[in-house]
């Protein structure tokens, strides 16, 4: 009853199910086995006040096939699921499945599973109703890969549904799960490589049940922001950097889903550009420790970051920049006013258009194989936490089995004072510029190594932020200057905002010395 389940989840963008299921059919790999397929329904239990929800467990009661109405019955299993260790793609969680008669709970038959010592009294078992259901096809293959591995993929094709105040929610599911049957996690990676040369696929985190759980309650975003891990002082090199560098790429890929999924809201481009500015700081922060395994190469992504980079540009002026300078630029004269909100609209038009071509990135199939690369290079990060301190793992530098305490200061001082001299030599924008850049990687790095650092040297990221906003501003007013020019606006509002750049731009600088 009792199983570990080591799955890779994956979403899969842009593709109707039946050309999905086709594509998938003609990967080497699959085409050699049968298919099989069947309707799943899974009823999602908790309490009232949500109490699995805040333990991370997850309780289901799934109907295996429909019946066919000639003897042949649905089978139910009830499953309890508790969260892994960490929130990523390639995930380990404890799992226990049972059958039970039918669609009802039998909570008696989880004695044996953590669940008793979660409700040692019973009550909430007493208190367990529906809260979400999923419904879909899943078409799976079973097969043996190279090394003796066993694997299972399911594509999942269907819905996930809940009612909140008699409304119903819901929310399309499309989905690819790679579960380890037997072999290491390194075969579920390699396989997903060799998917990711016919289909386009995203790394995904969030299982059916946190997306249930999302229709619940919603959240006031869709955006997700970062969401630095908990640390502890004793741990080492490699472990802090498995937490920090994980969470930031699924702070990407996850902004990247939503994204995909529909969502028109500046904040997801802006946090998926966060979650990857963090991610390359934090893999300069840790590469001392990685000398002989460097990160994927950020080329393999320029499909798409080329486009997300240039819609945040977009967003940020005509969402941000030029509603703020509206009225200063025209001064109650209507002409001009005209002439501003000319530049606006045509800036938004070509947000809009930039966000059709992002999305468009997204169903490439090389962009899905270098997010993979991705992965599998964190997955590197996760062998070399599970070393022993003091012990050198292959392709990593003898620091990353040294405690992280002591190297997390040298690391932050670091950058204090590659940024105090950037800002005293600071003599013109290209200058100012690499300041920022400065600044930022100083706000990731002391965040995100937090837990590690003293009390004292809080300092630095406040000081991170605050020169971060100052040099940003201006940033962000030369490059809506520069949009509006390359959109065929209006030459007085483009000069407008250089000046006004110019200007914000050494005032930060007077104003921060």
């Amino acid at each position: 009853m009792s199983a570990t389940e080591t799955e890779l989840k994956l979403a899969l963008p842009g593709l109707d199910s039946a050309l999905l299921a086709r594509r998938l059919a003609r990967v080497p790999a699959l085409a050699r086995t049968t298919p099989m397929r069947e309707r799943l329904t899974s009823i999602y239990h908790d309490t009232p006040a949500l109490d699995l929800l805040r333990q991370r467990v997850a309780l289901r009661l799934r109907r295996e096939g429909e019946g066919d109405g000639k003897g042949a019955k649905a089978r139910w299993l009830q499953t309890l699921k508790t969260a892994g260790d960490a929130a990523s793609a390639l995930s380990q969680r404890g799992e226990w499945e049972m059958p039970v008669a039918g669609p009802a709970l039998e909570p008696a038959q989880l004695a044996g599973t953590p669940w008793a010592a979660l409700d040692p009294q019973g009550e909430w078992a007493a208190a367990l109703q529906p809260c979400f259901t999923t419904d879909f096809e899943r078409t799976r293959w079973r097969l043996r890969v190279r090394g003796g591995a066993v694997i299972e993929v399911a594509l999942d094709v269907g819905a996930i549904t809940a009612t909140v105040d008699g409304a119903q929610r819901s929310a399309p599911l499309c989905e690819l799960e790679l579960e380890l049957v037997q072999g290491p996690p390194e075969a579920l990676l390699a396989l997903a490589r060799r998917i990711a040369r016919h289909v386009a696929v995203l790394p995904l985190a969030a299982s059916k049940a946190e997306r249930g759980y999302a229709l619940l309650q919603p959240p006031a975003s869709p955006a997700v922001t970062a969401s630095p891990p908990p640390l502890a002082r004793r741990m080492t090199v490699a472990q802090v950097a498995e937490r920090v560098l994980g969470e930031a790429f699924q702070q990407f890929c996850a902004n990247l889903f939503a994204l995909q999924q529909g969502s028109d809201a500046p904040e997801v481009v802006h946090q998926a550009r966060v979650g990857w500015r963090r991610l390359r700081s934090l893999v300069r922060l840790f590469a001392p420790a990685c000398t002989d395994r460097p990160a994927p190469a950020a080329a393999a992504l320029a499909p798409l970051l080329q486009p997300l980079g240039r819609l945040r540009d977009l967003d940020v002026a005509s969402t941000q920049t030029l509603p703020a300078l509206a009225a200063h630029y025209a001064q109650g004269d209507e002409g001009r006013a005209a002439a501003w909100q000319s530049a606006q609209d045509m800036l938004a038009a070509a947000a809009q258009q930039t966000r059709g071509e992002t999305r468009a990135a997204l169903q490439q199939p090389a962009v899905g194989a270098a997010l993979l690369a991705w992965q599998d290079w964190l997955h590197g990060w996760s062998l070399a936490a599970q070393v022993a301190p003091g012990v050198q793992a292959c392709t990593f530098s003898a620091l990353a089995a040294e405690p992280a305490r002591h190297w997390a200061r040298q690391r932050i001082r670091r950058l204090v004072r590659k940024l105090a001299a950037a800002l005293e030599t600071a003599g013109d924008d290209e200058a100012l510029h690499h300041a920022r850049i400065l600044a930022k990687r100083l706000r990731y790095g002391s965040t995100a190594l937090a837990p590690l650092l003293p009390q004292r040297m809080t300092r630095h990221r406040s000081a991170a932020e605050q020169w971060q906003e100052r040099l940003g501003a201006q940033r962000d007013w030369t490059q809506a200057g520069a949009l509006v020019a390359a959109h065929g606006g209006d030459a007085a509002v483009a000069a407008f905002l250089r000046g006004a750049a110019v200007g914000r731009g050494w005032a930060g600088v007077r104003a921060g010395r």
